[in-house]
C-alpha cells in the first residue's frame, strides 16, 4: 500500500460516508484519475487479501463499507436486528425512480397504476431515493432521484449498470419494468446486502399496510 492509498483509506474510514472523487483530489494536490486508479488497486487488494472492508466506486465518489461476507458475524457481534426486505410495491416504486428519474409521484403512480405514497416515503426514509427539486408546473410538484445508497445496496457504481428496458410502449413497457425488478432481486448476494448492509429501523414493515394504503 503506498501513501496515497493510505490516505484515502484514512478519510474514507473517517468519513464513514461517500467522499466525492474531486473533494480527494484537491484535499491530497493529486489528478482526480491518479485518485481513480489508486483507488481500484486498493479495492482489488481488500478483495484478493479477503478484508473484512470493500471500497465501493458510487458514480463520481468512494466509500468504504463491510464486507457482505461477514454481515452475519456483524450482525450476532454488535446484536443488531436483521432489518426488514423492501415490498413488491416499494421494490416497483424503486424500480421505476432507478430507470426514469428525476420523476414525481404521479410518473410513478402512471407506471404502477396505483397510490404510491407509502412506498415514497418508506423509500426516502430508508435512504433509497430523495428529493431533488420541482418540475417546473403548477403544482410544482417534488422530484425523486435514487440516492449512493442505492448504488452501495445494489452493488454496482453507476446507474449504467442497471439492466436495460427494451424499447416498449404502453403496457409492453409496465411488464419490460416488471422483469428487470425481477432481475435485481434476482441475486442472492444484492438480497443479502439489501437486508443487512442498509436498512434500519426498530420495527418491520408492515406489507398489509403497506397493501391496504396504496389500494386506495
Amino acid at each position: 500500500m503506498n501513501e496515497l492509498q493510505s490516505k484515502l483509506e484514512a478519510v474514507l474510514f473517517a468519513s464513514g460516508d461517500s467522499v466525492p472523487i474531486s473533494r480527494l483530489s484537491l484535499s491530497f494536490s493529486v489528478p482526480e484519475d491518479e485518485i481513480v486508479s489508486s483507488a481500484r488497486e486498493l479495492a482489488a487488494s481488500y478483495e484478493q487479501e479477503q478484508r473484512g472492508i470493500r471500497l465501493l466506486f458510487l458514480d463520481d465518489k468512494l466509500q468504504l463499507c463491510s464486507s457482505p461476507d461477514f454481515a452475519g458475524d456483524i450482525l450476532r457481534t454488535l446484536g443488531q436486528r436483521k432489518p426488514p426486505t423492501l415490498s413488491q410495491a416499494a421494490l416497483e416504486t424503486l424500480a421505476v425512480v432507478a430507470y426514469f428519474q428525476p420523476v414525481t409521484r404521479a410518473v410513478i403512480e402512471k407506471y404502477r397504476g396505483v397510490d404510491s405514497s407509502y412506498s415514497v416515503s418508506q423509500l426516502e426514509d430508508r435512504g433509497l431515493i430523495e428529493a431533488c427539486g420541482t418540475l417546473e408546473v403548477p403544482g410544482r410538484p417534488t422530484l425523486f432521484r435514487t440516492t449512493d445508497a442505492f448504488l452501495r445496496v445494489m452493488n454496482i457504481a453507476s446507474l449504467e449498470e442497471l439492466p436495460p428496458l427494451p424499447e416498449a410502449q404502453g403496457n409492453e413497457r409496465e411488464q419490460a419494468l416488471r422483469e428487470s425488478i425481477a432481475k435485481l432481486r434476482s441475486s442472492e448476494e444484492k438480497d443479502s446486502r439489501l437486508q443487512q448492509s442498509m436498512f434500519s429501523g426498530d420495527e418491520a414493515a408492515d406489507p398489509e399496510r403497506e397493501e391496504r394504503s396504496e389500494a386506495q
